[in-house]
């Protein structure tokens, strides 16, 4: 099956399925263009490729072998350089496409900056959308630009789509007055549990889109992402609350954003591997597709 605007690149390591009949469809955001610290989440989709290249498929808590699931790899977007409003139009066609065919697969995208995430939520229109981030992202505006990934969570409400999100530890007064007045729900890092997560997600409306910024962890897990913040949430914290979130509610698709970096095997796209190879794992496990 052949999309308008993407490319081959990397590959998962797996035997892969073709996209019309798997489960998993994995697609690659390489985009920067608005990046506001640290440049190279344009080399995240294909870092998190190269380094499941360390991991082992069989994943020992879940007893399910990622080798043995249709998962396909679409390969990556071909971005329009500079322009994150255009970029997301084309995750948005491809996504629509792949759901035409197929439309019980579950999208997954590996980036890349956030601003992308809106592409994904508007080809699939979930009902709610949870995040981990260490960011608010519900900027009206950012460097003048509505579509900078500063922004990504206030497009996403314009749309109608409740809200919820955890390990926040960064935003501007204007953002959480927002929040408060759009009845969008976060938890700061240093409030984050457990309780809190399914307190907050449990009355959710389905399906949910799920997104990880990886800046969401803490520094020494994620030391090349876009925008990295100190106190963060540790690894299990965040497995724990999709094991839960895939076992209780039904999902539309996922993401792990804003992995960055220059060099093979660093800790940030290891991190967002291993995180991609635990979501696949525990909604197997939970027979959710």
């Amino acid at each position: 099956m052949e999309f308008l605007y993407t490319y081959e690149t990397f590959r998962l390591e797996l035997p892969l399925t073709n996209p019309e009949s798997a489960k998993y469809v994995i697609l690659g955001v390489p985009f920067d263009g608005t990046t506001s610290y640290k440049a190279g989440a344009r080399f995240g989709p294909g870092l998190i490729r190269q380094a499941t290249l360390n991991l082992e498929s069989y994943i020992l808590d879940y007893d399910v072998d990622l080798s043995e699931l249709p998962i396909a790899d679409i390969g990556d977007v071909a971005v329009v350089a500079g322009d994150p409003r255009k970029t997301a139009d084309r995750v948005r066609e491809t996504i629509e496409e792949l759901k035409k065919a197929n439309p019980k697969a579950l999208p997954i995208l590996l980036g890349g900056e956030h601003s992308q995430t809106l592409g994904a939520v508007k080809a699939l229109r979930p009902k709610s959308y949870v995040v981990f981030d260490a960011h608010l992202d519900l900027r009206d505006s950012y460097e003048d630009n509505p579509y900078n990934h500063a922004c990504v969570a206030r497009r996403i409400a314009e749309l109608g789509v409740r809200e919820a999100m955890f390990g926040i530890r960064s935003g501007t007064r204007e953002e959480v007055e927002f929040a408060e007045r759009s009845g969008i729900s976060w938890v700061h890092a240093r409030d984050y549990s457990f309780d809190a997560f399914v307190e907050l997600v449990k009355p959710l409306p389905e399906p949910i889109y799920l997104s990880v910024d990886i800046d969401v962890f803490d520094l020494p897990l994620v030391p090349t992402t876009g925008t990295p913040e100190a106190g963060g949430l540790a690894f299990w914290d965040v497995v724990e609350a999709i094991e839960w979130l895939v076992e209780n509610k039904r999902i539309a698709g996922f993401d792990i954003m804003e992995v960055a970096g220059e060099t093979l095997g660093n800790p940030t796209a290891l991190t967002g591997a291993k995180l991609l190879f635990y979501f696949i794992g525990a909604m197997e496990k939970m027979g959710r597709l």
